[in-house]
């Protein structure tokens, strides 16, 4: 009779239907949402301002992760009645909660990107991984 295989992880302290907060993660884990939640730690930001704060990120970007963090409640949009108009994104309370495990994240990634990059380049070189190993059986 076989064991009962033992299941470990995060997963099992969420409830059944945990579809929910699979689709937080998401959000959360998205590299546009933590570019924008640590860009916006220092403070309110016109739209210009975000934009070239997070290079790379296209304006349909911006503005897609924009609307996707002000309806999860994360940031708040602030409209001034002027001449030109005048828009600024700031953190709400729990956005400045997820602050910190962002930094944390992006700092991660800063100390460990030259490992990583030449873990992939030591990868790409040996041919270690699936794919390699997959193309080198279908070419034998």
């Amino acid at each position: 009779m076989a064991s009962a295989r033992q299941v470990s992880g995060p997963c099992q302290a969420w409830p059944e239907d945990s579809a929910f907060i699979r689709e937080v993660l998401d959000r959360i884990g998205d590299k546009w949402t933590m570019l924008v939640i640590s860009t916006l730690g220092a403070g309110s930001l016109r739209y210009s301002d975000v934009q070239a704060s997070v290079p790379g990120i296209s304006q349909r970007m911006l503005t897609q992760t924009l609307k996707h963090l002000e309806r999860d409640g994360l940031i708040i949009r602030t409209a001034y009645a002027e001449v030109p108009p005048r828009v600024e994104y700031e953190l709400t309370d729990l956005g400045r909660s997820l602050k910190d495990a962002v930094m944390a994240m992006a700092g991660w990634a800063a100390v460990h990107h030259g490992e990583i990059a030449g873990n992939r380049a030591a990868s790409d070189l040996t041919g270690v991984g699936r794919g390699r190993v997959a193309v080198r059986a279908s070419a034998g």
